[in-house]
């Protein structure tokens, strides 16, 4: 919780985004038996929550935003890996739908949190 007692979104948001990323890994492995990109799924959907719970933790203003900007990146690979695992049938339509559509919002306040970071602290 914040001091105004508001919950931390992007942390609650990645966090969650982490249990599905790694829920739909073990479901590919269990019925597909496809690791090599489902591996490459699970390290980067749950590298984004790693890096928000670092950058709570940052040194500085810059070096928030600097972890935030690699959770942004490790994002932005996460859904390259849905759009593979689609476009190859390991996950069907469906399945793609629902978790790209969370991970194309949890990349949306990933890049505003940077953003507004960068305009109120100038840098």
């Amino acid at each position: 919780m914040r001091p105004d007692g508001k919950e931390i979104i992007l942390k609650t948001k990645s966090f969650d985004f982490a249990v599905r990323v790694t829920r739909l890994y073990k479901y590919i492995l269990e019925t597909k038996h496809e690791n090599v990109l489902n591996k490459q799924l699970l390290r980067s959907g749950t590298a984004i929550g790693a890096l928000v719970r670092e950058a709570q933790n940052a040194e500085s203003k810059a070096d928030f935003i600097h972890k935030l900007a690699i959770a942004q990146k490790e994002c932005d690979e996460t859904i390259y890996w849905l759009e593979l695992l689609k476009t190859t049938e390991f996950i069907s339509k469906k399945e793609f739908d629902s978790i790209y559509k969370d991970a194309i919002a949890l990349l949306k306040m990933i890049r505003s949190a940077i953003i507004t970071v960068k305009r109120t602290k100038g840098l």
